[in-house]
């Protein structure tokens, strides 16, 4: 658990500054040449970079107090906000690089300035990977799950989770520009670099769909990944002896928070102070084991 906010903000932060960079590069290259997947690009770039203001936005709104309209606090808005990027990148970024495809194969021109393209595709791809490598290092950080795969399933960083997979797409994209800019030149048939245009669309298409659908599950109630059952039902017999957990419901409220409820019998305690001393103890033995367990409520019963 014990998710690293100053580790994300720093990760987001970089890759701001590289899209940035990167977003101006393509757009005077793709003005210049004409070329529909250095375009297609420029747009993927610009998208991430309002995607990462978006991002901050998020972890800034997620850290907030408690409020009475919101008494469990507002974590789960880093995961809205994460779940907005998956729409725009679908939107914004894929849809669009397909639109401009299916646009320049209809007018067929051949993109101009090569080398210029060719040099700030290059650029692009070495300012990406050193994005993708300070995402990457994070991650291992982070993951618990062992695979990548794993960890893209199971991690609450919903936040570096985006990064990761922008920075993902962003590589693939620019290799996909790069390859089929080179093709076009080759062979002096416009349709590659109209084919490279639709060819990025389609894989931030998929991208969004996988950010969406595991932001989806975020946003819902999904359960964390650890499993509290074994050790809570412990503590809560070394306190209230001779109880016995009944239920158990965990669920993530935000990057770094759960909420967990039980039921628990009230064992062989002898009065009722005896077991309210007794769950206090243990709740606060819970939170000091589980310091991700921000809220904790307790419901003393005999069945479940």
């Amino acid at each position: 658990m014990g998710k690293d906010n100053a580790g994300s903000i720093r990760v987001i932060l970089f890759a701001l500054g590289a899209n940035l960079g990167i977003a101006i590069a393509k757009s005077v290259g793709a003005v210049l040449s004409g070329s529909a997947a250095l375009l297609a690009e420029a747009i993927h770039s610009f998208v991430d970079c309002a995607n990462q203001l978006l991002l901050l936005l998020g972890l800034r709104q997620a850290s907030k107090k408690p409020s009475k309209a919101h008494p469990l606090g507002f974590g789960r808005e880093a995961f809205f906000w994460s779940f907005v990027v998956a729409i725009m990148l679908f939107s914004l970024g894929g849809l669009f690089a397909i639109y401009e495809g299916v646009h320049k194969l209809e007018k067929h021109e051949l993109p101009e300035q090569p080398l210029l393209a060719l040099a700030i595709l290059l650029i692009s791809i070495f300012l990406e990977a050193g994005s993708f490598i300070t995402c990457l290092k994070q991650v291992r950080l982070e993951n618990t799950f062992g695979s990548i795969w794993g960890w893209l399933r199971r991690t609450t960083s919903s936040d570096l989770l985006v990064v990761f997979l922008e920075d993902t797409a962003a590589l693939i994209g620019l290799t996909v520009a790069t390859v089929f800019l080179c093709i076009t030149w080759y062979t002096g048939d416009p349709w590659w670099d109209a084919a490279g245009s639709i060819a990025i669309g389609a894989v931030l298409v998929l991208v969004a769909v996988l950010l969406a659908v595991e932001t989806k599950s975020l946003l819902i109630g999904e359960a964390p990944s650890v499993d509290y059952h074994d050790e809570v039902e412990r503590i809560m017999a070394s306190h209230v002896p001779g109880s016995k957990l009944l239920h158990l419901i965990a669920i993530q409220a935000g990057p770094s928070s759960v909420t967990v409820s039980m039921k628990v019998t009230p064992g062989s305690v002898e009065s009722v102070k005896a077991l309210i001393d007794g769950i206090n103890a243990a709740e606060k033995e819970i939170k000091v084991r589980f310091p991700e367990v921000t809220w904790l409520f307790v419901e003393p019963d005999y069945l479940d």
